[in-house]
């Protein structure tokens, strides 16, 4: 008798009415093109006139959820941490959360100086701030969110660093085709509003994700 088959009969004995064909269910997607748990990013961001080494490895991505966190490590921004690393949270957007930031200091105005230094954000320029108005990323080549730093790796309690600040957040724009992250630092405070940065994905031979059968 054919296992599946065999399974059902089991379950029935058993009193149990529903049945699932567990070899034909999947588990819900966890990735967004190579946004994925134990995925790398390598780059740098620029803060005025000095480049910077940026490594971004994701953590956890939630995609029902809009959500992702991971961590961001930068090198010679500070003379007294040569190598930062902080703990970040990613808002994805889409029908959970709007292209509005509404939090963070960042009014609309600020968040179309921002979303619109992305090419790809032109179309939705005087879409973005319209209630009716939904971005899906799911099917799209371009995915937006927000990165927000929350506190030092590994010591959570440092939380003012001399010539650093994890205060403001980042405007993100990932596009799948290319495995490419761009990205403006914004935080109110702060004299140069449009550190940019700019990510490549690293190749990897193993797989962040997989599912038995």
């Amino acid at each position: 008798m054919p296992i599946a088959a065999a399974l059902q009969r089991s379950l029935s004995f058993q009193g149990h009415d529903d049945w699932v064909d567990i070899s034909t269910q999947r588990l819900s997607t966890r990735t967004l093109g190579a946004l994925y748990p134990g995925s790398r990013f390598k780059g740098t961001q620029q803060c005025a006139a000095t480049e910077y080494e940026v490594i971004v490895d994701i953590q956890h991505i939630d995609i029902k959820e809009s959500t992702m966190s991971g961590y961001l490590n930068i090198k010679g921004l500070t003379t007294e941490f040569p190598e930062l690393t902080t703990f970040f949270k990613a808002e994805i957007i889409g029908p959970t959360y709007p292209f509005l930031t509404r939090k963070w200091q960042a009014y609309q105005s600020i968040d179309l100086e921002h979303w619109k230094r992305f090419p790809s954000f032109e179309p939705y320029v005087h879409l973005f701030h319209h209630d009716n108005f939904t971005y899906d990323p799911t099917e799209q080549d371009y995915i937006y969110m927000r990165w927000k730093e929350h506190f030092l790796v590994p010591d959570h309690h440092v939380r003012n660093i001399d010539g650093a600040s994890f205060e403001g957040f980042y405007y993100i724009c990932y596009r799948r085709s290319t495995d490419e992250i761009s990205g403006y630092y914004y935080y109110y405070n702060h004299d140069d509003w449009y550190q940019e940065l700019k990510l490549r994905h690293v190749d990897q031979r193993s797989f962040g994700h997989f599912e038995f059968r």
